[in-house]
């Protein structure tokens, strides 16, 4: 197999670190792998199984012969330096929001659409993670019985707010148990004008809000970069909620279908979906919880219920690691399938 020139933008991240891991994990075929981040982490030292890294600075040169760089360092990074690194051609898979609703630019699930990274013009972009795991579970389900209709509520991992969010929940726990007032510094949007404790308590925003329609950004990434991947005008209304979790998303997705649900061919097609894995036994009491698959690159599937009033209607719940899933290992996936399909 082809080895490639390998960059991470970002590396020092937690997404970026993720991606470290499954370059290896998953075995990326790379020549050579340069770590990238900002001028605060130039020649620090990175130790990956028996690998040595030193981070090198990002600049506009660094992408001169790299093959594929997978960048994880915010929008506003992307949207200066991918120009150069397609310049320098490079592929650029771009884990950050800034690409994704580019009408040029494929935004990719590999076990969704991968079909459409043949029409990529140097840059794929990763969904939102929420998004990512949502449709994931939900695609051979609206591939047999067409779906019109979704209702998602999600319960999101601080981590999705960084290691300043997770830092949040730790100090807040402490406080409130030593029976002090807990201090909120970061959620449930570092750039808004108020902050809430998340220790015990749940957030009904992530990201900031749209006022003229009423719902959060990350509620619209929802909307519109499912009708996006599914290539088709579907319905879709998301209510967002920061949960104290640290690592792992999860969401209530309820979907109605223009054809009838048929409850033992919907367990068919999600025992049998790349990627998902079907969780479900009630007797035993088996649904997936965040906490059973830190670290994991799948998107599980549990509570699977038809709708007791509609037979159109059916209820899922579905759980992925965001740093994972949602980010680090479909970046790395979307390398691989592009890989598969002759196009790095």
């Amino acid at each position: 197999m082809k080895k490639l020139n390998v960059a991470i933008v970002g590396a020092t991240g937690a997404v970026g670190e993720e991606m470290l891991r499954c370059i290896y994990e998953f075995n990326f075929p790379f020549e050579s792998l340069k770590l990238l981040a900002s001028s605060r982490s130039k020649g620090k030292e990175v130790v990956f199984k028996e690998d040595t890294y030193i981070v090198e600075e990002l600049t506009e040169t660094s992408f001169e012969g790299v093959d594929v760089a997978f960048f994880a360092a915010g929008g506003s990074i992307s949207a200066k330096f991918v120009p150069f690194a397609i310049e320098a051609g490079c592929v650029c898979i771009d884990n950050t929001s800034h690409f994704r609703m580019d009408p040029e630019v494929p935004l990719v699930v590999p076990e969704v659409n991968a079909y459409a990274l043949k029409d990529h013009k140097g840059v794929i972009a990763n969904p939102n993670c929420t998004t990512i795991q949502m449709v994931s579970a939900l695609t051979q389900l609206n591939d047999y019985f067409d779906i019109e209709r979704i209702i998602v509520s999600t319960y999101q991992a601080v981590s999705g707010a960084g290691v300043a969010g997770m830092e949040e929940l730790y100090r807040q726990s402490r406080e409130v148990l030593d029976g002090q007032e807990p201090v909120a510094k970061t959620l449930p949007c570092g750039s808004d004008k108020k902050h809430f404790p998340i220790a015990f308590n749940c957030i009904p925003q992530v990201d900031m809000f749209d006022l003229d329609c009423g719902y959060s950004k990350e509620e619209l990434k929802m909307v519109n970069e499912t009708k996006k991947i599914f290539n088709k005008d579907i319905k879709v209304n998301a209510t967002c909620v920061r949960v104290p979790v640290l690592r792992g998303h999860s969401e209530s997705v309820y979907i109605e279908t223009k054809k009838p649900i048929d409850m033992d061919k919907v367990m068919e097609l999600l025992g049998n979906s790349h990627g998902v894995d079907l969780y479900d036994d009630l007797t035993n009491q088996i649904y997936p919880m965040a906490n059973l698959f830190i670290g994991d690159e799948l998107v599980h599937v549990g509570r699977v219920r038809k709708d007791l009033h509609n037979d159109h209607g059916l209820n899922l719940w579905v759980v992925a690691d965001q740093l994972m899933k949602g980010a680090a290992y479909n970046s790395v996936d979307i390398g691989l399938k592009m890989i598969e399909m002759d196009l790095l």
